[in-house]
């Protein structure tokens, strides 16, 4: 998880995955696009988030397309996240419950 959250700290990665949400399986040139920076540079962000397991890569003949990788935002959700939700869904829960037997009273 410590590449995971390295890659998610920078903004230029953050927009990176952003667009692959929109649009998934983009070249780098496409990527380009969106960020005012080299392509060099462009490639080390993709590089960074590809070792975070963020994005996945498939050559398609000579096109190189990045498609996002969905499982590690996941685990985060799991880990550290999600278990901060369900106390709020219990406690709507439980008042949901209690209004509805004020309602039956």
């Amino acid at each position: 998880m410590e590449k995971v959250f390295k890659a998610l700290a920078d903004s230029s990665r953050r927009r990176l995955l952003d667009q692959l949400y929109r649009t998934n399986g983009q070249t780098l040139s496409e990527l380009c696009g969106y960020l005012d920076m080299s392509r060099q540079a462009v490639t080390r962000h993709l590089s960074i988030l590809e070792d975070a397991n963020l994005i996945v890569v498939v050559w398609k003949g000579r096109s190189k397309l990045h498609y996002l990788n969905t499982e590690p935002i996941s685990q985060i959700y799991e880990r550290w996240i999600g278990k901060f939700d369900r106390h709020r869904i219990e406690a709507l829960q439980v008042f949901k419950n209690e209004l509805e037997d004020d309602e039956s009273e």
